[in-house]
């Protein structure tokens, strides 16, 4: 079966749902999507499904097991920032009685862009119109939107072009 390279989007139900397409963000930063994708099943097992209560537990021992796996990419920060972002997460969570409630507290896309950018690591604009979009969260129009940030973003394009033809009206 082939690995798709344009991933779906998709409303989590739960914190680890969120904490994973977070994650998957962050490690496609960089990174050809196909080979995140080849590699999420090994992703998911290390990170123990991506439940932030188990992750943000994680230590020195835990990141060093991940990355000397061999089933996943090798990049030390963005995997300390995976159980730094757990911490986060499960924080907001205490704060606003789930993790969509935090999400949904803002007044504008730009607002939340920057509070997510300032409190989790490795999260810049890409990554979290990334996040929002597959979360499901309301998103600025992809073409207004890529205005605003600077290069080319076709692989962006596509996953918003795949959306629209499934029936994504955002």
């Amino acid at each position: 079966m082939p690995v798709p390279t344009i991933p779906d989007r998709s409303e989590p139900q739960t914190a680890a749902g969120y904490l994973a397409i977070m994650s998957r963000a962050i490690f496609q930063a960089g990174v050809s999507w196909k080979a995140i994708a080849a590699r999420w099943d090994a992703y998911e097992r290390l990170f123990d499904g991506f439940d932030p209560s188990v992750v943000a537990g994680y230590d020195d021992l835990d990141i060093e097991r991940i990355l000397s796996d061999g089933g996943v990419m090798r990049t030390y920060k963005k995997v300390a920032a995976t159980v730094d972002n757990a911490k986060t997460l499960l924080a907001l969570e205490r704060e606003y009685g789930d993790f969509r409630n935090y999400l949904r507290s803002f007044a504008s896309y730009d607002q939340l862009a920057a509070d997510l950018k300032k409190r989790f690591k490795f999260l810049g604009d890409l990554s979290v119109y990334y996040f929002l979009f597959r979360a499901g969260e309301r998103v600025p129009q992809f073409e207004d939107w890529e205005k605003t940030v600077a290069g080319d973003h076709p692989r962006m394009r596509e996953m918003v072009a795949l959306a629209r033809s499934q029936g994504y009206e955002g």
